[in-house]
């Protein structure tokens, strides 16, 4: 068991004066910390070695696809050290039960599913990380944990599968203990029966066959809709604040629309799916059609793949710009994409690059660039194993380390300090200043919140800095990070429109610099609304500043939203009753005074599940594709366009096309059945509106033929 050793902290005052919101919808001002359960602290030795799943944890730590007795209650007993390195949510592994069988390796050695990706039972926790009878009390204690200290818990949630179809347990699925199904016994089609992935740019394929001999559940199939939405309500009413959606682009898309409604419909919750893909990806639209429709934000990869090109391999800056600027563009919500250097799916930065600069320098970007931060469990430590090139599943270390002297931890506390007094890291726009192949200066900015951020990664050639502007007021600036990354002061000079110029100065090798300014707002000032869309009845918040103590109003045009909670920073609203579709939503403080507006979608009812056909479709072409569109915003409102219809629909059975789609519960709805050409040229079907009267609940299927 891990002993806590006795740490000096060193918390600024106005860090320990900030209050974290409750709710769990403004994700922005979060600072999460990613930990694989199994190897970052044991709290608890009776786990080690359950009964039901015996000889699968590994004592010597040697065996590295073994246990090795990190828990639940191992994460709670070093909260106090998240804490005050500036940690605001935690994303723990997922933690339900696991497969509870050894699969040997080609090489005969045991393997056990130690980082969370087995399901077996969603409805229990893992016997190694809570307790030997799969309850609850180390998950709830962790919970209470981290919310008396406003902290937040996101948790891995993977319903894409449960676990190897081939051996082991067969892909067994329980229900609190009962069982449902196994991959060789499923008379009730709880899982798909498809060959594994071959092409991961064929749309069918990602949602429909198996990933990595992982059994692949069927989310179509009124049983697993329903036991994947009840596991996450009962994650939702043990406190989780969040999730993210393991293999988000494998699981049936449409169907995720469902489900994030489910959770929105039963309390605050914020999204966001692993999406994996890179740079120029052939998927990249359909990636940000389905951000900006959905409610479920994406990791960030196409940035990933760009930080770790410019700070590992000395790519230029301008792959970093160039992909933010397409991002930016592209995604509605940018600010809630998420943001990462290590994860557990890539060798750690030290293991490709052993430059501990750099690796300063990738964290203090994401820290201070657009969208939310994720912080790699132990990359605060330095902590790297380079065995196999540090691969899977060598990224995946013990955590060795406390230390609260570290380089990296002293600036992630700074900077996630900032986060929390300077709006803009969290809900600014993001603006290039000054760019060559070693250095990138760039602003956050919202409203008169202002950040200016200058990163050298040269490792050993200074630059000069003239003709440099920004958005900071006419002053001198320290550096906020007081020199610990190398940085330095700068004046600035009154200038207009927003470009003001800073004094010339020389920016030294591998060095960071972070400048600041605050406003207090005069006006209501909005950065954040989550979630996106919801239909009447559905808790939102709106968060910035300059609210006020006393309640206002919150407009979807002329119609006023119930108030739940009012605070100067954060108002916690009810979706009103008003017709679907997209609103620019207004607040209004107790003096009249207006906000700028912020986009959510209102939806006609919660949204169930509907698997559409359209047999013998009008014959297409390589490029073109059949879409579903129809009446009410869920259907796209009649749209003609990739962005606005419903789809691609997938063809495994050409010229039939298929595809889910989310619908308005109770209602009957019109569509029609569209190809749209690779050149954008648009063919309806003939023929009357299809009807069809959606179930209050559950699922449903629609099979019709194309109208000539």
């Amino acid at each position: 068991m891990h002993k806590t050793v006795v740490r000096t902290f060193f918390v600024t005052a106005v860090f320990l004066s900030i209050v974290l919101a409750a709710t769990a919808q403004d994700f922005k001002k979060q600072v999460i910390y990613q930990i694989v359960t199994d190897r970052f602290v044991s709290g608890d030795t009776s786990n080690d070695n359950p009964s039901q799943s015996s000889g699968l944890f590994d004592p010597t730590k040697t065996n590295w696809r073994l246990y090795w007795g990190g828990d639940l209650a191992g994460i709670n007993s070093e909260v106090s050290y998240l804490k005050n390195m500036g940690i605001t949510a935690i994303w723990i592994s997922p933690p339900v039960d696991n497969l509870n069988l050894n699969i040997p390796d080609s090489n005969n050695n045991p393997t056990a599913s130690y980082h969370g990706y087995g399901a077996r039972d969603f409805m229990r926790i893992e016997e190694h990380f809570g307790d030997v009878n799969n309850g609850w009390t180390a998950f709830d204690n962790l919970v209470s944990s981290l919310h008396s200290n406003n902290m937040k818990l996101i948790v891995d949630f993977a319903p894409n599968h449960t676990n190897p179809n081939n051996a082991g347990e067969y892909g067994s699925l329980y229900n609190a203990g009962t069982f449902v199904a196994a991959y060789n016994n499923d008379p009730n089609g709880i899982f798909h029966h498809n060959a594994d992935i071959s092409n991961f740019d064929d749309r069918y394929q990602l949602q429909y066959y198996t990933l990595e001999g992982l059994a692949d559940l069927n989310q179509e199939n009124s049983t697993v809709d329903s036991y994947l939405k009840s596991a996450l309500q009962q994650l939702q009413q043990h406190g989780t604040d969040a999730f993210r959606i393991d293999a988000v682009k494998h699981v049936t898309w449409g169907w995720e629309y469902s489900m994030s409604n489910a959770a929105f419909t039963y309390g605050p919750s914020f999204f966001f799916g692993e999406w994996y893909q890179g740079i120029n990806d052939a998927l990249y639209h359909d990636s940000y059609k389905f951000a900006n429709n959905s409610g479920i934000s994406l990791i960030d990869f196409p940035l990933n793949q760009a930080i770790r090109d410019v700070f590992i391999s000395n790519n230029n800056f301008s792959e970093i710009d160039n992909q933010l600027s397409a991002e930016n563009s592209n995604f509605t919500w940018q600010n809630d994409l998420v943001t990462f250097v290590d994860s557990h799916d890539l060798p750690r930065f030290l293991s490709v690059n052993n430059n501990t600069n750099r690796l300063n320098e990738a964290l203090a970007f994401i820290l201070t660039s657009r969208g939310i931060p994720v912080i790699y469990y132990g990359d605060e430590q330095y902590l790297h194993n380079d065995t196999n090139g540090g691969s899977d599943p060598y990224n995946r270390n013990p955590m060795t380390s406390f230390s609260t002297t570290t380089t990296p931890y002293t600036f992630i506390h700074t900077l996630a300090g900032l986060r929390q007094t300077n709006d803009a890291l969290a809900y600014g726009s993001s603006t290039q200043r000054w760019i060559n192949n070693d250095v990138y200066i760039f602003e956050r900015k919202f409203f008169n919140d202002v950040v200016l951020v200058a990163i050298n990664k040269n490792d050993s050639s200074s630059y000069a800095i003239s003709g440099l502007n920004t958005a900071l007021p006419a002053a001198t600036y320290p550096d906020v990070l007081s020199g610990g990354l190398g940085g330095l002061s700068i004046s600035v000079s009154n200038g207009s429109g927003g470009n003001n110029p800073v004094s010339s100065f020389t920016l030294p090798a591998h060095t960071v610099s972070v400048w600041q300014s605050t406003s207090t707002a005069t006006s209501p000032e909005v950065g954040s609304i989550g979630p996106t869309l919801g239909q009447p009845g559905v808790k939102a918040t709106i968060a910035g500043k300059g609210f006020g103590n006393s309640s206002g109003s919150v407009l979807f045009g002329a119609t006023s939203a119930s108030i739940n909670s009012w605070s100067d920073s954060s108002v916690t609203f009810t979706v009103p009753s008003v017709s679907n579709g997209v609103y620019n939503v207004q607040l209004k403080t107790a003096g009249n005074v207006a906000s700028n507006t912020m986009q959510f979608t209102v939806l006609t009812a919660k949204l169930i599940p509907i698997t559409f056909t359209v047999n013998n479709a009008t014959p297409t072409n390589t490029g073109d594709y059949i879409f579903l569109t129809g009446a009410g915003v869920e259907l796209g409102n009649w749209g003609t366009t990739f962005d606005t219809a419903i789809g691609p629909m997938l063809d495994p059975n050409y010229p039939n096309w298929f595809l889910n789609a989310s619908v308005p519960a109770g209602t009957t709805i019109q569509f029609k059945f569209i190809k749209i050409a690779a050149n954008g040229a648009v063919t309806w079907e003939n023929g009357s509106n299809h009807t069809y009267i959606v179930p209050t609940s559950g699922n449903g299927y629609v099979n019709v033929n194309w109208q000539y």
